[in-house]
């Protein structure tokens, strides 16, 4: 029987905690990074390359997080390091137009017909909020829905959770979000018509705009079926409300045209981020010519950001995005993790553990279930993240690094070698023994 491996030097980064902790609220500057959920205390990262990183007590992991997601290429490409490095010296910010925005925009746009203009921004999240008001601006409505499960930044509008009930308005999950910004915003569950039909019903004539995640990728990886985000787009049209996609993860991570190719679906408006900035922080939202008219300095509804469209970013993004553009890019690689994924479930099927792993495209999530399809928020045991916790353990302990998070999705890269792969076939192995003993 495989059993529990020692435990990793963290002294340095648990001494680096300590100070982080006078400095930031909780020692970190995103929550996600707490580690709260799993053992010990976060590891802080001084270098990587390729699929792998080095903490600060000099242990080595074969790296699935990618940053959460952004990296598809790996760390430290040469090619998007020696494009920052050339727009380095020649400036870091101007507030003023470059000629970098106009490649990376014809380089999306070329390559997407889901769009047609498009506005950069310097976040996700950023991207989500100013898509929000895009949505109000063009519509004239002021409520918005969203499903539980589904993470689109912290915006105050999308800072929210479900009440009880079929339909409800919006209970704030943060404290300093207005309650009457709560309200605006209809939070029901995901895969249930009857809910959004009497939504509609509800409040006829008030909803600006649906917003889903592409794939919802944010708590565990709930992959809708093809009839209900077509459901989704008949509904919206059918009472004049918008569909906007959250692409921030799925875009370019499953093909330049994201979920919206996989669903065979044209949303009203989509938003990027992670991936478009090649490791540099961008965000991006985009429309028909008709809807992205109503931004400002065109319309009415404004938005603004002295760092958008920042040439450092742009530079990395384009050195990006030529890669991933090359013919088979994405086929590749889903290949790649279809088979990753195909030996890890022909070990569960073996050892006859309960445990599914889910996965589309890249992305692939491990979720302690009898349950085999989980398509809704409220289908995940919280008490399976007590085994998540004991596996992300193991595998650091092994050199690999998981997201510290049981709810959390993982990523391969290009960069991935067969050599990675394997080591961490080994590695997951032990740890499901270990989990499961």
């Amino acid at each position: 029987m495989t059993t529990s491996t020692s435990d990793i030097s963290r002294k340095k980064s648990a001494e680096l905690f300590e100070k982080a902790k006078a400095y930031f609220p909780g020692g970190v500057n995103s929550p996600v990074r707490a580690f709260k959920s799993v053992y010990g205390t976060p590891l802080f990262i001084e270098r990587g390359d390729q699929a792998h990183l080095w903490d600060a007590d000099g242990n080595e992991f074969i790296d699935y997080c990618c940053s959460w997601g952004p990296l598809i290429l790996g760390h430290n490409n040469a090619k998007i390091r020696e494009a920052v490095q050339e727009q380095l010296s020649k400036g870091l910010s101007f507030g003023a137009p470059t000629e970098l925005e106009n490649h990376l925009a014809e380089l999306i746009l070329n390559n997407n017909k889901k769009i047609e203009k498009i506005r950069f921004v310097s976040s996700g999240t950023e991207a989500v909020m100013s898509a929000i008001r895009l949505a109000r601006g063009y519509t004239k409505r002021d409520k918005i829905v969203k499903f539980e499960g589904c993470y689109h930044g912290h915006s105050d509008s999308l800072l929210v959770k479900a009440g009880s009930g079929l339909v409800t308005f919006g209970e704030t999950s943060s404290a300093g979000v207005p309650k009457a910004f709560a309200d605006e915003t209809i939070v029901i569950a995901l895969n249930d018509k009857e809910a959004l039909e009497k939504v509609f019903a509800d409040f006829k004539d008030q909803i600006a705009a649906v917003i889903i995640e592409g794939v919802p990728a944010n708590n565990g990886l709930l992959i809708q079926d093809k009839d209900y985000i077509h459901f989704l787009r008949d509904i919206t049209k059918e009472n004049g409300s918008l569909l906007i996609f959250d692409e921030v993860i799925t875009g370019f991570r499953l093909g330049f045209e994201g979920a919206s190719k996989y669903y065979d679906i044209q949303p009203d408006i989509l938003t990027y981020g992670k991936i478009i900035g090649g490791g540099m922080p961008v965000g991006a939202y985009g429309a028909s010519k008709e809807i992205m008219g109503c931004i400002s300095p065109d319309g009415a509804v404004y938005q603004a950001g002295t760092l958008s469209g920042n040439p450092v970013a742009m530079a990395a993004g384009i050195a990006a995005l030529s890669i991933l553009a090359a013919p088979g890019f994405y086929e590749q690689l889903e290949a790649t993790t279809q088979k990753f994924v195909e030996e890890i479930r022909a070990y569960i099927q073996e050892k006859n553990y309960v445990v599914n792993i889910t996965t589309i495209g890249s992305i692939f999530w491990f979720a302690f279930s009898e349950n085999d399809k989980i398509q809704r928020a409220d289908e995940i045991d919280p008490a399976s993240m007590e085994k998540y916790k004991v596996m992300h353990r193991e595998l650091l302990n092994r050199g690999i690094y998981f997201g510290p998070s049981g709810y959390e999705v993982g990523f391969i890269s290009a960069a991935h070698t067969e050599d990675d792969l394997n080591q961490t076939l080994v590695a997951i192995k032990a740890a499901l023994d270990v989990v499961f003993q």
